[in-house]
């Protein structure tokens, strides 16, 4: 399975659907949030998929790898 490079776009333009932080896009949701999912399993489909990459990201302190996506949501 390759990478998908529009996972990174999606984390930015893609609100969590319910739960306590309903609205918030994927990639503001706080680590604590995603290492509940970690531990009780992340959804399953795609919405699973970003949860766990952003939760990747954040582990790994990856997210300047998102500033220059945040930009262009706002620019919109």
């Amino acid at each position: 399975m390759s990478p998908d490079p529009s996972l990174l776009i999606q984390l930015t333009q893609i609100q969590m659907p319910f739960g306590r932080y309903k609205g918030t896009f994927l990639c503001d949701l706080p680590v604590s949030y995603l290492e509940w999912f970690e531990q009780k399993g992340f959804p399953q489909g795609r919405l699973g998929i970003l949860l766990q990459t952003i939760y990747e990201i954040k582990l790994n302190g990856l997210e300047y790898l998102l500033t220059p996506l945040r930009k262009t949501r706002f620019n919109r």
